[in-house]
């Protein structure tokens, strides 16, 4: 080949590339969102002209969330809808603060043999608000894993920040949940418009449940944002912590709720029309909180349960339910701080509610049994 001729060819391959990488440089700024730009001419003018509040900057669709078309475990709204039992699933851990993953397993097949149609993994019984999000998509991926073909996985992935909140829903997703929890921003809050914009900015991505409960974020969700937010098909319900009035308000309007409150959720499902529980106590008894939510009207039995409720409850969950089942022998007496076990009398009360319950209705095989305070490990 002529030194002319390699000239020429290398000349022309040159003036293609550039001519590609111009193309492509026009379609980038197409793609490229345009801000508007201030007028920086004639600025004496506005001295004369009404000073408006600047518009935000919102980019409707921009953000490409890590979507998948594999159809594993892709779930509708309408199937998270119908779920009656759903527990809120306890973390267990190892001496060292690390999740004891066999406990966790035992606990699931449990939950899963005593009819727990759901879990929630990584809420505020899980600890989620102790884990790091590593921790966090790792135990929700585990539950797929192990467990998604025979249960509906829900992962908490609400944070009090909407970019954080998006970031884990989509990692949630992606390692095959089957729905999402989230709560409204906590400890910061917002405006109503902001609860809004922080919901419809998750709920795209997949069946979502909201999260009501004021005791634990300042703030309570008013019905005009859910029935704002309600107009998303992807809106599978609400758990609600505010009563069996808020509920039946809902309802009334065709939106699905589960009780978040132990102690009214037989009322809530059988006179104010939810759906079911976000449970804790379905920890300890599952098959006799499945039977409250499924077998019809049954006061007595709700009256049973009632003391055991109570005592779960005296100290702010999960430090009660912790502490039952470390005395069951289902899981380490490990406590992540700042939680800690119930005290002695506490704990003695446990062994005689256990007693006068039935031990066959409680999860695991061993003898309760009243610990002492040097059984329990802190972990900071």
């Amino acid at each position: 080949m002529s030194p002319n001729y390699q000239l020429l060819l290398i000349s022309a391959v040159s003036q293609t590339s550039m001519a590609i990488l111009k193309s492509y440089g026009v379609r980038l700024r197409e793609s490229t969102p345009q801000f508007p730009r201030p007028n920086l001419c004639d600025n004496y003018k506005r001295r004369n002209v009404k000073w408006r509040s600047p518009q935000a900057a919102v980019i409707p669709n921009f953000h490409l969330p890590m979507r998948s078309f594999e159809v594993k475990n892709r779930t509708s709204a309408d199937d998270i809808k119908s779920l009656r039992l759903i527990t809120a699933i306890k973390t267990p851990y190892l001496p060292d603060g690390r999740f004891d993953l066999e406990a966790y397993d035992d606990l699931m097949h449990m939950q899963i043999e005593n009819g727990a149609e759901a879990v929630i993994v990584g809420g505020t019984t899980g600890e989620g608000q102790l884990m790091s999000w590593d921790e966090h998509i790792m135990l929700i991926g585990h539950t797929v894993n192990c467990f998604g073909g025979s249960i509906k996985v829900i992962g908490n992935t609400g944070s009090n920040s909407t970019r954080e909140a998006i970031h884990a829903t989509e990692q949630g997703f992606a390692v095959g949940m089957h729905a999402a929890l989230h709560i409204n921003p906590y400890y910061g809050k917002t405006s109503l418009d902001g609860l809004i914009s922080h919901f419809d900015s998750v709920l795209p991505m997949g069946p979502t449940i909201i999260y009501n409960v004021p005791s634990r974020t300042g703030q309570d969700i008013p019905p005009h944002v859910i029935n704002n937010v309600a107009q998303s098909p992807n809106l599978a319900g609400i758990k609600e912590c505010i009563g069996n009035d808020r509920i039946e308000q809902y309802t009334g309007n065709g939106i699905v709720v589960w009780s978040g409150n132990d102690d009214q959720c037989h009322d809530a499902r059988w006179s104010h029309g939810a759906t079911g529980v976000i449970s804790v106590t379905s920890n300890l008894v599952p098959g006799l909180m499945r039977e409250l939510m499924f077998g019809g009207k049954n006061p007595s039995l709700n009256a049973k349960l009632l003391p055991l409720i109570e005592w779960l409850f005296q100290e702010p969950n999960p430090v009660g339910l912790n502490t039952a089942l470390a005395q069951l022998g289902v899981v380490r007496p490990v406590f992540r701080l700042p939680y800690v076990p119930l005290p002695l009398e506490k704990r003695v009360e446990f062994v005689n509610l256990v007693k006068e319950i039935g031990r066959e209705n409680f999860v695991g095989k061993n003898d309760v049994q009243v610990l002492d305070d040097d059984d329990f490990i802190l972990v900071g």
